[in-house]
């Protein structure tokens, strides 16, 4: 099938993933955002149908198109809901990418928040030490009551900050270079890189923690990655700020080498990862992808390491990324059903509303729909004593924390469950 050139119109789309849509509205259900508002701009189908009139200059870039793509979540629940196959995500991607390399004035941000976004993309996110040191002023900040709860920034501790990942640094031990993907290493057992991340590791430390626990429990030689794996470039991706991201998919892939497989338990992280090889389009980079799982998948592929019954209960709450994008969310009943009994929401997979920096950049969006989560939650009696919602990504573990729910990263809940934990 001979390739497609991109569309030459301002937003530079590819043709054939714009034309794919033929306005059926099976997606409607689907969109946080349209059931929020009601309006067709704040529907997929409506937002491509306003990229297509930018795309073919019958309309300009004007204040009102820019709002309709910044109020988007990028929860891809369209995707996968669409019986035509359209790539919505990589649509509203792209997207992002041209309006942040536009010089129409609708697009143009402010000066100072040109200067606060290129800070937070490039100096916080792409150097895990200046985030990490700029944790430890948030916490000191917290505790001197300075951080309006409004902000939506999860409540940190000095123990999580502190805590150490039990795994080397560099290539995993008895792993030759070329090990075949999921393939034992020699007489070691399993062997595995570990994708830490940067906020997550920064903020939730200790579900890496948990998740190494099972890991060594599962045989497996798990190591940290090697230096340039300080951010995955999600939020980059996500703000149209791609050769930024393309820069920070240069240095991960360069930070975990050899064919070993790699594990990810943040869901928006595996995601991106796995995603690679579109934004790179690279051999290389399409080998690296094949070789990311998330953390409940692979330990499902490896076999799950033997946990006991705790007679509690679990409201699994699926990840749009880990759902939508990565169709890896079974993997995580799979992994908890021998320890938890699963309760199942009825809302097919609706975003919560956290969408990475979404809930900063869109919070009246963002707590609408949150609310809207939190009725399910409600309604399947998640807000019981006892009751964990069990999630698989840090933003979703943070919206979901301040609709009052506690909530558990499934490697925390099975790291409590091994048969070697305290009853």
């Amino acid at each position: 099938m001979p390739t497609v050139e991109p569309a030459r119109g301002p937003l530079r789309l590819n043709p054939e993933e714009l034309v794919t849509c033929v306005g059926c509205g099976l997606c409607l259900a689907h969109c946080p955002t349209y059931r929020v508002t009601g309006l067709e701009i704040a529907s997929p189908r409506g937002r491509i149908a306003a990229m297509r009139a930018v795309e073919e200059n019958a309309a300009p870039i004007s204040e009102a198109f820019v709002a309709a793509m910044d109020a988007c979540v990028q929860c891809r629940g369209c995707d996968a809901a669409c019986p035509s196959g359209v790539t919505f995500g990589h649509l509203m991607e792209d997207t992002r990418a041209a309006l942040v390399t536009s010089s129409a004035p609708a697009a143009t941000a402010p000066r100072w928040l040109r200067a606060f976004d290129w800070f937070g993309y490039r100096i916080v996110l792409g150097h895990h030490r200046v985030l990490v040191a700029l944790s430890w002023l948030l916490l000191i900040a917290q505790r001197l009551r300075f951080v309006p709860k409004r902000f939506g920034l999860p409540t940190l501790q000095v123990s999580a900050l502190r805590s150490k990942l039990d795994a080397p640094v560099g290539m995993p031990v008895g792993m030759p270079v070329g090990v075949p993907v999921g393939m034992p290493g020699g007489s070691t057992g399993h062997v595995a890189w570990f994708f830490t991340g940067c906020v997550m590791d920064a903020w939730q430390r200790p579900t890496h923690v948990a998740a190494l626990k099972v890991l060594k429990a599962a045989g497996v030689h798990v190591a940290l990655p090697m230096r340039g794996a300080d951010c995955c470039g999600a939020l980059h991706t996500h703000a149209g700020r791609r050769e930024e991201a393309r820069l920070l998919a240069h240095r991960v892939i360069a930070s975990m080498p050899g064919g070993a497989v790699i594990i990810v338990d943040s869901a928006g992280c595996g995601a991106a990862l796995k995603e690679y090889g579109r934004l790179l389009d690279t051999a290389e980079a399409r080998d690296f992808a094949a070789r990311v799982r998330d953390f409940s998948e692979y330990v499902v592929e490896i076999g799950v390491p033997a946990v006991r019954a705790t007679g509690r209960t679990v409201v699994v709450q699926d990840p749009c990324h880990l759902r939508h994008v990565q169709k890896a969310h079974l993997p995580v009943r799979t992994m908890l059903q021998g320890a938890y009994s699963l309760l199942e929401l009825d809302d097919d997979g609706l975003c919560c509303g956290a969408g990475g920096a979404y809930s900063m950049l869109q919070p009246a969006l963002s707590g609408e729909i949150r609310e809207r989560k939190a009725q399910a939650l409600h309604a399947i009696g998640a807000a019981n004593d006892g009751v964990v919602v069990c999630s698989a990504n840090p933003g979703c573990a943070i919206q979901l924390a301040q609709a009052g729910f506690t909530v558990c990263h499934p490697a925390e809940l099975l790291a409590e469950a091994l048969e070697e934990s305290p009853r």
